[in-house]
């Protein structure tokens, strides 16, 4: 398993994992929210993102990708053919190795999610009645500390 920043040909790939891991995870979500959504991220968010790390195996097929905004994890979405197997982890760990906390929220609906981050460590430190665009998937805010600041 090697980690590695993101490059445009990635993005086909990343949109592929995006989709199929949402798809996985989000079933709380409206039809026509996913779609907006998806068209976001496929449009907007990928091609536009700074700080993206691309976990790859070792054949070198890209299964899961991490977006970090200073010490905030925007994003961090594995194929769900590899939940399970270590690559969500290093991603988290790999965004972890320079920084005292890490941050990050997560709809309150994906229990996996949250699991997921808990087992790494962290903790709720607020919640928002609804997301960042204001639809109705609560979020959760999460903190982990890492390191004496």
């Amino acid at each position: 398993m090697l980690i590695r920043p993101s490059t445009p040909d990635d993005q086909p790939r990343l949109f592929e994992i995006w989709d199929t891991a949402v798809r996985a995870t989000h079933d709380f979500l409206a039809p026509r929210d996913l779609a907006t959504i998806a068209a976001m991220v496929r449009d907007e968010y990928l091609p536009t993102a700074k700080n993206l790390a691309v976990v790859v195996d070792h054949g070198g097929q890209a299964f899961g990708f991490l977006g970090l905004n200073g010490s905030h994890i925007d994003s961090l979405f594995v194929h769900p053919d590899r939940h399970g197997q270590g690559g969500g982890r290093a991603l988290v760990e790999w965004a972890a190795r320079s920084r005292a906390a890490l941050f990050v929220d997560v709809n309150e609906q994906n229990k996996g999610g949250r699991l997921f981050y808990e087992r790494l460590g962290f903790v709720e430190v607020g919640r928002s009645s609804r997301d960042h665009d204001g639809r109705p998937y609560p979020l959760l805010h999460l903190r982990r500390a890492l390191r004496a600041a």
